[in-house]
């Protein structure tokens, strides 16, 4: 029988009376998940570094009428500061969308590993991989008690095969991102907690339409459906990952690439 928690769900409004931590949500991906769930009627937390960013993205729910907003601003890597800007919100999150992220480049190229700086490997390192740690062990107390949950953690297609474009630190986290997420799929299921995985391809954000053109060019000519994602694209399988629609749905990656990787 699936979870009687998510069996109710399915008399309700998606995702209304939910609320939703996003991190790196100011811009690109997180911003669309962001919007997608208050626009199902979620109050959303909206998690980034950049204050201004935040701001505006909690502005934009707020004064469209959606579920409602509170603004995050704190590092991931920071888990004393994290923790803090949870329980200021209200902790309590009973649905958590681990997006925050960084892939370094320099002069729009990424470092190989003989070039690159110690410090940027650990960088990286704290905030894809120990930033979505961070979270999880916040959040986990409250989901634990209330005996249901629903955690996606955002891993990559360069976290499953090679991808140039990235560093090697950048695809070592997010490999460990799906390992990550299968090993607590099976600590937490036995909580009524489902964990799950998405891995984007090449999306259309704001940094990828910075790129060259050729560089874009060639992505879409190695993905079947022959164009870039759209970050509403993904956000749509978040939104899919945390419904009572995919109630026995856990410890999976989903690809949100257009066919870029088939396993």
């Amino acid at each position: 029988m699936p979870n009687m928690n998510e069996s109710d769900l399915r008399t309700r409004p998606s995702h209304a009376g939910r609320r939703v931590l996003v991190t790196g949500a100011a811009r690109g991906i997180g911003r669309a998940i962001a919007l997608g769930f208050a626009e199902r009627g979620a109050t959303v937390g909206v998690c980034d570094l950049a204050p201004e960013a935040v701001a505006e993205t909690v502005n934009e729910i707020n004064a469209r009428g959606l579920g409602g907003a509170i603004a995050l601003t704190c590092d991931v890597a920071d888990y004393d500061g994290l923790s803090a800007a949870i329980a200021a919100a209200g902790g309590a999150f009973d649905t958590v969308i681990n997006n925050a992220g960084i892939s370094p480049k320099h002069d729009g190229i990424a470092s190989k590993v003989w070039e690159m700086e110690p410090a940027e490997w650990r960088r990286v390192v704290d905030v894809n991989l120990t930033g979505t740690f961070n979270v999880i062990r916040a959040v986990t107390p409250s989901m634990i008690e209330a005996r249901r949950g629903w955690i996606v953690n955002t891993s990559s297609v360069a976290g499953q095969t090679y991808m140039a474009l990235v560093g090697c630190h950048y695809a070592a986290t997010k490999s460990s991102i799906i390992g990550f997420t299968m090993h607590l799929a099976g600590e937490l299921g036995p909580y009524g907690i489902r964990v799950n995985a998405l891995a984007p391809g090449r999306i259309e954000t704001p940094m990828v339409r910075g790129v060259a053109p050729e560089v874009n060019a060639e992505q879409v000519r190695q993905t079947p459906m022959a164009r870039l994602g759209q970050p509403e694209e993904v956000a749509d399988v978040a939104l899919w990952l945390t419904s009572a629609e995919s109630s026995f749905v856990t410890g999976q990656t989903v690809d949100v690439a257009g066919g870029l990787l088939m396993t």
